[in-house]
């Protein structure tokens, strides 16, 4: 099953010829949830070839235009392309205000439709659910009201050894269950241990997005133990004063969230345009957290691999 990120945009601010501001789309058994949608979003997802007809759910962070600025944009292209299917958003309440306005302007009504839905301001919770995934959000500490989101991956079922289902003689009717984990018992009264029947699946994925935030140390229970954690690194650590004062985090704090938080892999982001080498900014993540990478647009993270 697929569980693949594509980044789309990672800096911040005041976009530029060659950086986008964020923008992140999350691939999921071939379900697709965009994630942020900072000015140039739908240009981004036709250069890298992806369909955003195909994208039915929108999580925005919070109201600073470069995580934003692009979503008008992306719904009135799905509208004038004939989208008839619905749209879901995730975002602080007031968001839906700004678009309604934006909508009742232009006096377009949308073929599709729109839903929206109210992220928390106080408390974290489950905001989305299926067979194979649940989101949910996360609470940072920027200049504004900001989330992050936890990605979850749900177990996979077990494996059916062909082999030894045949050699046991288990009816049809009976997969489903070894695939839930139950032993099999045969007509004579004799159990058959399910691990001789199946094997186990490969672990459910988790990837965390947090941008943008302070240095928050409440968030390392929360991320703990995840193969990826995207955390913003809008500044070096020269500049922790005025990470602090503007509501980001420098390189140093997003290597400290991950090494505490015992992350496989750490990609930063965010990054402030007065950095014209971004390598700068790496290598001084990986004296705190070696295995960190730098978000580019265009970069593919397949789960598997990390």
């Amino acid at each position: 099953m697929p569980f693949k990120l594509t980044i789309l945009g990672c800096s911040s601010a005041i976009p530029t010829i060659n950086r986008n501001p964020t923008a992140q789309l999350m691939n999921v058994n071939e379900r697709f949830f965009l994630i942020d949608c900072g000015e140039g979003t739908q240009v981004q997802l036709r250069k890298y070839q992806l369909s955003f007809q195909r994208i039915n759910h929108i999580f925005i962070s919070h109201l600073h235009g470069d995580h934003y600025f692009g979503l008008i944009g992306l719904i009135s292209s799905m509208h004038l392309l004939g989208r008839n299917k619905e749209l879901h958003i995730y975002a602080h309440k007031e968001l839906k205000e700004i678009v309604d306005l934006q909508l009742k302007a232009s006096n377009t009504e949308l073929n599709y439709p729109l839903f929206f839905h109210s992220l928390p301001e106080v408390d974290e919770t489950i905001i989305l659910e299926d067979d194979n995934i649940r989101i949910s959000n996360l609470i940072l500490d920027h200049s504004i009201k900001c989330s992050g989101f936890l990605f979850e991956e749900k177990r996979s079922s077990r494996r059916i050894i062909k082999s030894n289902v045949e050699k046991y003689n288990v009816p049809f009717d009976k997969m489903n269950s070894l695939k839930d984990g139950a032993d099999w018992i045969n007509p004579q009264g004799e159990i058959i241990s399910n691990d001789i029947l199946t094997t186990e699946n490969s672990l459910p994925h988790k990837y965390a997005f947090c941008s943008d935030t302070r240095y928050h140390e409440s968030l390392i229970e929360k991320i703990k133990g995840v193969d990826l954690l995207y955390h913003e690194t809008t500044f070096m650590k020269d500049l922790e004063d005025r990470a602090m004062k503007t509501g980001h985090s420098t390189t140093y704090q997003a290597a400290a969230i991950a090494k505490k938080g015992k992350v496989k892999k750490l990609l930063i982001g965010h990054y402030s345009q007065r950095y014209k080498n971004l390598e700068d900014l790496l290598q001084e993540t990986k004296d705190i957290f070696s295995n960190t990478s730098l978000s580019f647009a265009g970069l593919v993270i397949d789960f598997k691999e990390i």
